[in-house]
């Protein structure tokens, strides 16, 4: 059992910057694969990042790449997500999730196992 707690969150101008954290209770946590996601007000939750723990390979939703950056550490059972550059609309409540394993489909909400209960970033233009 994996048990995910967001921080971080809040408003911001345009082309400002904010760092999530999300801390991960459970003994396991290293073996986890981690991602964040994202729902803006009347759409669909999407994909942002993740990284996978073994190799720490990191992935990334073409919309964010080159402005976010996602890192874990296992240490300290946390994962983060260091967002630059921020845009109005990256504006959404962000969630953190865990899987038990990398997968294909680790864009897919349905990869996951476990859910964070979200944190809501607000970038103003």
């Amino acid at each position: 059992q994996v048990q995910l707690v967001e921080s971080g969150g809040g408003l911001v101008q345009a082309g400002g910057s904010l760092r999530l954290s999300c801390a991960a209770s459970g003994r396991t946590f290293s073996s986890y694969f981690m991602g964040w996601f994202r729902r803006a007000p009347g759409k669909e939750g999407d994909f942002v990042a993740a990284i996978n723990w073994s190799d720490d390979n990191t992935y990334y939703a073409e919309s964010v790449k080159g402005r976010f950056t996602i890192s874990r550490d296992n240490a300290k059972n946390t994962v983060y997500l260091q967002m630059n550059s921020l845009k109005p609309e990256d504006t959404a409540v962000y969630y953190c999730a865990a899987a038990r394993s990398y997968g294909a489909y680790y864009y897919s909400d349905s990869h996951y196992n476990y859910w964070g209960q979200g944190t809501q970033i607000t970038v103003s233009s």
